[in-house]
């Protein structure tokens, strides 16, 4: 049960790391720009879910990983990759805008469903072998990153992600 500790406690840590990152530096960066140039850094960031694909890979990961887990953590990042490449090659475009919404629902429902699964699966840490780094330092960054992108999303074309307030005197 101490390993079981260890891992959400890191996943927690990084939460709360990744999550400062992104209120001091990501953020402010963001939201002052038009929503596609708002997006690209988070789609480019997202295009490397590629990497997910490692808990397909034996010798990566224990042999006996949970492969419902395995497939659908895998498959559900590479189309998660596509899609943000897709959204990165077509925006500003509405067409791009729209992949960009699929993206992000798809990409954060993904993540979710990745959690149920290992819960479900009751896997355990050692079982990631060295794909342990993905659950307790990528994914938690993801995850802030697709709440950003919600946050983009929402806003109309024309705005930046927050407007600069002003003071009449």
């Amino acid at each position: 049960m101490q390993t079981q500790l260890a891992f959400f406690v890191s996943i927690a840590f990084s939460c709360i790391a990744w999550g400062i990152v992104a209120t001091r530096y990501i953020w402010p960066q963001l939201r002052l720009r038009q929503r596609a140039e708002a997006l690209r850094p988070l789609l480019i960031l997202h295009s490397f879910r590629f990497v997910g694909l490692a808990f397909l890979v034996p010798g990566v990961v224990s042999p006996d990983l949970p492969s419902a887990f395995a497939h659908s953590a895998a498959y559900g990042d590479i189309v998660a990759a596509v899609l943000a490449l897709l959204a990165l090659m077509s925006l500003p475009s509405a067409s791009g805008v729209v992949i960009a919404w699929i993206f992000n629902l798809w990409g954060a429902a993904d993540l979710f469903n990745a959690f149920y699964q290992a819960n479900h699966a009751g896997l355990m840490p050692g079982q990631l072998g060295a794909t342990y780094f993905i659950p307790t330092f990528i994914v938690p960054l993801l995850l802030i990153t697709h709440g950003l992108g919600f946050r983009i999303l929402v806003q109309r074309q024309s705005q930046p992600a927050i407007q600069e307030s002003r003071h009449l005197a």
